[in-house]
């Protein structure tokens, strides 16, 4: 039977930056380019023309907004949903899902669209979240959120969960990148404390269940071993993480670490850090739904170690098994990376969280439920 067109309509907050949102303009930009027709519902933010000169259309409705005031917008939906007649409503996060799941419901059930809903991270358990699992078809983004899900809503049937891992563009990330001479040359007069050493990057926001402490104690550990190590913190802290921050540092200079450790704040270039350095690190002290700057990391052929839990250890799992490490087990994390400083552990090439796979089983989502009477 030949697929018919379709109208997906996604929503959530907006589209400033972020995984939730990445994913939003991945799936939009593959819906335009193979002739379906995309429509967004956000607040707007700078990924907003991306979106815009990729084909998808955009109603600027702050349906994430907290406030009373926000409920007004359910008419608006339920409206736009009745003249635009879409065969698929997703939902992507729970506030703007709230707004899309009631304007949904007091849609005649014989002429609304059909409901998929994306759990995205283990979300307080109640029945604010629980909007996100009533979807007709609940897309769980790794193993561990579809456990998550059996585990606190077990009302969803185990047969309407798909699970669609995020996905690297193995076109941009690929083994045997390298950077530009350019950016090199910028590189090392930017950093020049970086040459020659063993560099350990950390590409993470800087707040507390990111391990930034436990990356200090490992090339605290590493120094002490008399290895030529360089640890790289690649992030920067909200506003309201500041004084974090400064703890942090203090705790580097209180152990003699200044010359080991240097933060680089937020880049554009994390893929560029990342092929120069010699392991990518993942410390997070509470499981990461997917993690995708370790399977970023991996598709460049870097090996990473990290604590072995959440999506990250279902991508080491797959890709670098030697770098599975007991969660806050610093001790055994800096052996390993000094047994890895004689010689690092290969990466395997070809794995299945590619942003491939990722478009094509959700648009077979759309599908099964669009032939779906």
């Amino acid at each position: 039977m030949d697929k018919k067109s379709l109208t997906v309509v996604q929503m959530l907050p907006a589209l400033d930056a972020g995984g939730v949102e990445r994913g939003t303009l991945e799936t939009a930009k593959n819906l335009v380019a193979k002739g379906h027709r995309s429509i967004v519902i956000s607040a707007g933010g700078r990924m907003l023309p991306q979106l815009l000169d990729e084909g998808s259309e955009h109603y600027c409705w702050d349906v994430g907004a907290k406030r009373l005031g926000v409920l007004l917008w359910i008419g608006k939906v339920r409206a736009l949903l009745e003249e635009i007649k879409p065969e698929i409503l997703h939902l992507r996060s729970r506030l703007p899902a709230w707004i899309g799941y009631l304007a949904w419901k007091k849609m005649n059930p014989l002429a609304r669209p059909h409901l998929v809903t994306t759990v995205h991270g283990p979300y307080t358990v109640g029945r604010y979240s629980s909007v996100m699992t009533r979807g007709e078809r609940v897309i769980a983004i790794s193993h561990m959120i579809k456990n998550y899900i059996a585990e606190n809503y077990p009302k969803v049937a185990p047969a309407d969960i798909r699970i669609v891992f995020r996905g690297v563009d193995r076109q941009k990330y690929f083994h045997g990148f390298r950077p530009t001479d350019a950016w090199l040359q910028c590189w090392k007069q930017d950093f020049p404390e970086l040459e020659n050493k063993f560099l350990l990057t950390l590409p993470a926001r800087i707040t507390r269940w990111k391990g930034q402490e436990d990356f200090i104690k490992v090339i605290k550990n590493l120094i002490d071993r008399k290895i030529e190590v360089h640890g790289l913190i690649v992030g920067e802290p909200h506003k309201r993480k500041q004084k974090f921050l400064q703890n942090l540092k203090d705790k580097i200079t209180d152990l003699g670490l200044e010359n080991h450790i240097t933060f680089v704040g937020h880049r554009s270039d994390l893929k560029e850090i990342m092929s120069i350095s010699k392991v990518v690190l993942s410390l997070a002290l509470d499981p990461e739904a997917f993690g995708r700057t370790t399977i970023e990391a991996l598709s460049l052929g870097i090996p990473v170690a990290g604590y072995n839990h959440g999506g990250v250890k279902e991508q080491l799992e797959a890709v670098c098994p030697q770098g599975a490490v007991t969660v806050g087990d610093t001790d055994a994390m800096a052996a390993l990376l000094y047994q890895w400083t004689q010689q690092t552990p290969p990466v395997k090439n070809k794995h299945e969280f590619t942003l491939e796979n990722m478009l094509s089983k959700t648009l077979a989502v759309y599908d099964e439920l669009a032939n779906t009477k």
